[in-house]
């Protein structure tokens, strides 16, 4: 069961207080903080694709609360910061995407994360396009980013995953080519507001509970993205 996953993270990681009790030193009190995960294939060629809409969404929420992402640990690029109060970590694993548990289960491991506490970020070609999916577990559903990951924590399926729809190849297009692709302008239109959709999500995640996060995330419908 993970139990060299499970403990608290060091008392000196990052505090839940408010800003002010941390500006005055008060309100110290160790929290363990959320973990999330972006999914990229690495390369060139893969940039602004359906492929890497993990990173994209890591992205958007660093720049809207400020998060800044250029360190580096256990093969990824990696941010600490608040959303609220509560301590979370942002994480782009450098390694090429069918190999992304090598970054992840190592990022796990160092920091000690509950693996409720850790989400995972990816296209899924069986959502519809610019649909969200937030699961609190499950398998790699032919993913080999997640079936990485998945085996690199254990085996265990037991966290918390946010699927970002890619929609599936036309005609015989070859899956491989699909998800290559970059996205036209109205794509990006849609897209855009679904990270927007995803950001909130992630917000309500952490200040109010996996619940009611995918009970907002899941009830996304096409429709809604056209108006």
């Amino acid at each position: 069961m993970l139990s060299g996953l499970l403990t608290c993270a060091p008392p000196s990681f990052l505090p839940a207080a408010s800003a002010a009790e941390r500006a005055e030193g008060r309100g110290f009190r160790p929290q363990v903080p959320r973990l999330f995960v972006g999914l990229e294939s690495r390369g060139k060629i893969y940039q602004g694709t359906r492929h890497n809409v993990g990173f994209e969404l890591i992205d958007a929420i660093a720049e809207a609360e400020g998060i800044s992402v250029n360190s580096m640990r256990s093969k990824a690029l990696f941010g600490k910061g608040y959303i609220g109060d509560v301590p979370v970590m942002l994480a782009k694993p450098q390694t090429f995407m069918n190999v992304s548990g090598e970054s992840v289960g190592s990022f796990v491991s160092y920091f000690k994360i509950p693996l409720n506490q850790v989400l995972l970020m990816y296209d899924d070609m069986d959502l519809p396009f610019a649909k969200l999916r937030l699961l609190p577990k499950g398998g790699h559903g032919g993913h080999n980013g997640m079936r990485s990951v998945i085996n690199h924590l254990k085996g265990s399926h037991e966290f918390p995953r946010l699927k970002i729809g890619i929609g599936r190849p036309p005609g015989k297009m070859d899956p491989a080519n699909y998800v290559l692709r970059p996205f036209n302008k109205k794509e990006r239109e849609e897209l855009d507001f679904t990270f927007q959709r995803g950001l909130e999500a992630l917000r309500i995640l952490v200040l109010e509970g996996f619940d009611k996060s995918a009970t907002f995330a899941n009830s996304t419908r096409r429709s809604e993205l056209l108006n």
